[in-house]
């Protein structure tokens, strides 16, 4: 979707205000290694990191479904 063909990893339907969410990206961010953004209440990390992602979510006490491939 616009991203020329590379791989990104997006997580969306995280249950907390706007203002935190970008706090939650730049922790995913870092423990991905790799950069990001947030574009409408969706986080997008570059990079296949579902599984780093994964991880982080649950250490903060989320519960994660992995959807896609």
């Amino acid at each position: 979707k616009g991203r020329g063909g590379k791989t990104v990893t997006t997580i969306s339907g995280v249950p907390v205000p706007p203002e935190e969410l970008g706090k939650l990206s730049t922790a995913l961010k870092r423990a991905c290694g790799a950069g990001g953004a947030v574009k409408d209440g969706v986080i997008e990390v570059q990079g296949d990191h579902c599984d780093a992602a994964i991880n982080l979510l649950k250490t903060k006490g989320f519960t994660v479904k992995r959807a896609g491939g």
